[in-house]
């Protein structure tokens, strides 16, 4: 009886508890959920204020609570939001130009020339962009040069010195500390697991590296030469003998226009925009214009046809997925939603990833594979569409690259880590009891065994055969020819179009095009994808804000008493046939 009014006394405190986080949740909805329309004003005369000083993903994403749907929220300070701001302003007649203000831009090179096509495009509108920095970091002064005029402060520095890439090599380390790690791989230039092989750069590796880099700085100084009126052997030779490294130096080189203070500038940007000396510079930060942009820019189709746009950014993983990493449960459910929604008519999927989970990519591949037979699907690749990022790619019915996307890297390679030398040195010793001679798959305290090796490297070949028959069939390629260019080699975009691994260079913009004439559509508006659903409960319950119920319930009832009744209330939701075992089996 006491133990029933524990109980009923524990879920009755419960529920209360829950009921006022509920109404505190509620409140909170309420005051967060004002749209960013009503809350953003954009004046007249103003400067959009492009300071990319936020890290920049493709997609921000939007992420629901299923439990508290007043929580839902979705960002806009992703790339394309960012890229449709720009766009919008174009039109806005509140928008004077853009100042592009002491960038240290967190992006990756083909993000960056996607900024720097839509400022291009800006252009053409009549309105200003002028840019200004303390200090421009190379790839900021890729973005800057498209402006009007650049300005430099008296103090400044350039940096523009060419491109670099630097590994380090652990081969003499793991000898020294007995920590190791365990290396199959197939493919000669699968170099992520190179460092722990050897002491010194492959030649294959470095060919690879040399050739990746020498076509990035090759794109970046043709964009460079075209805006600033400066031959690319000139260029070159500013590089070559650091002729940007102070201002003098930076505006002797044609690399910038004016040397000024911040004070200065701002004062150009008022006479520009016809605001007195006396006023503030009415500005708008691209984050705020964005989030004000959004919804505006959508309006201005009112088809009912729909493209969906689903974004696969991060590396792969087993598993569902969020925002940073890929999983097969948010595509599954991304491309079964666009698959089924009459209104989505085709789908691109923008993909900017590493790679990662061979069995996730596979996954993955399958649901491109039965959503293809239905709607056209296309393939937009960012910075980077490589290994298992090229494998969710290579089925599309058509693949569009930027010049300067990192794609290709066909090839596998498993890794574990070996402590056994560590252990001994310390004086641990790891011993096993098995019941059969393969039952110990792998253990860190050992070193891989010939026939442990072999059924690894067996999977691994497996995989790869795999792998390289899908590109074949993918592209339209004999397995032989795939294998020519695979390797786990990487290329950019501009030799994969070459080699056949890619379609098309250009965009998103480009991808939607092809996707609208793929489904014989003209006009359309755009679906971001995945939703990604969360869970507030378990957000709280790992901050340690909360306790979840399972918490409570155990904490008064104890862990014995608590395990029945959750028996209990397993078997009163047990209905029709049940594939079980006749009784619980714990092993300890």
């Amino acid at each position: 009886m006491n133990f029933l009014k524990r109980v009923l006394s524990t879920v009755t405190g419960l529920f209360v508890f829950l009921g006022i986080c509920v109404v505190f949740l509620f409140i909170i909805g309420l005051i967060f959920s004002a749209s960013a329309d009503e809350l953003i004003t954009v004046k007249s005369d103003s400067v959009l204020d492009l300071k990319l000083d936020f890290p920049i993903k493709d997609y921000a994403g939007k992420v629901e609570f299923k439990e508290y749907p007043f929580l839902n929220y979705e960002d806009k300070n992703g790339l394309f939001d960012i890229i449709h701001a720009i766009k919008y302003a174009e039109t806005d007649d509140n928008i004077k130009g853009i100042s592009i203000d002491n960038n240290f831009i967190i992006a990756g090179i083909s993000q960056t020339k996607a900024l720097r096509d839509a400022l291009l495009d800006f252009k053409n509108s009549g309105k200003f962009i002028v840019a200004y920095a303390d200090i421009y970091t190379q790839k900021d002064y890729y973005l800057s040069s498209v402006a009007d005029t650049v300005f430099i402060n008296p103090a400044g520095m350039l940096e523009f010195k060419g491109l670099h890439s630097e590994q380090l090599y652990f081969k003499d380390f793991q000898e020294n500390t007995g920590l190791k790690m365990e290396v199959v791989r197939f493919g000669r230039y699968k170099s992520a697991v190179e460092p722990y092989l050897a002491n010194e750069m492959s030649d294959e590796n470095r060919e690879q590296i040399s050739g990746l880099l020498n076509n990035i700085w090759t794109e970046i100084k043709s964009e460079i030469s075209d805006s600033r009126n400066v031959s690319i052997k000139q260029l070159d030779s500013i590089a070559d003998n650091l002729l940007s490294r102070n201002a003098t130096l930076a505006q002797s080189s044609k690399l910038i226009d004016k040397i000024a203070y911040y004070d200065e500038y701002i004062s150009g940007l008022k006479a520009a925009t016809g605001t007195a000396k006396d006023k503030v510079l009415e500005t708008i930060t691209i984050r705020d214009y964005a989030s004000h942009t959004a919804n505006k820019f959508k309006a201005k189709s009112t088809s009912q046809n729909e493209i969906a746009v689903i974004f696969a950014e991060g590396e792969i993983v087993y598993g569902d997925g969020d925002v940073n990493v890929i999983g097969q449960g948010t595509m599954r459910e991304s491309f079964k939603k666009a698959r089924e929604d009459d209104k989505i008519k085709a789908i691109v999927l923008r993909i900017n990833s590493p790679g990662g989970s061979a069995l996730a990519s596979e996954l993955i591949w399958r649901e491109i594979e039965l959503t293809k037979t239905l709607k056209p699907v296309i393939v937009s690749m960012g910075d980077l569409a490589a290994s298992g990022g090229y494998y969710i790619a290579c089925n599309a019915d058509r693949i569009i690259a930027e010049p300067t996307t990192i794609t290709g890297s066909i090839g596998v390679f498993g890794m574990l880590p070996n402590a056994k030398g560590l252990a001994d040195k310390w004086g641990i010793n790891a011993e096993q009891v098995v019941t059969n001679k393969n039952a110990v798959t792998y253990s860190v305290f050992e070193p891989l065994n010939e026939s442990q090796h072999d059924f690894i490297k067996e999977s691994i070949v497996d995989i790869y055969e795999l792998f390289t028959n899908r590109v074949a069939v993918g592209r339209n390629m004999s397995q032989d020819d795939v294998k020519n260019i695979a390797e786990g080699r990487v290329w950019t975009g501009v030799d994969a179009l070459e080699n056949g691994l890619v379609d098309e260079l250009g965009g998103l913009d480009l991808a939607l095009e092809r996707a609208a004439e793929a489904a014989g559509i003209n006009d359309y508006r755009t679906r971001n994808l995945p939703v990604f659903e969360k869970n507030l409960d378990k957000m709280l319950e790992r901050f340690g804000l909360i306790k979840s119920k399972a918490s409570i319930l155990k904490d008064e009832l104890g862990e014995e008493n608590y395990k029945v009744l959750k028996e209990l209330k397993t078997m009163s939701q047990r209905k029709g046939v049940q594939l079980l075992l006749p009784y619980s089996l714990e092993i300890k």
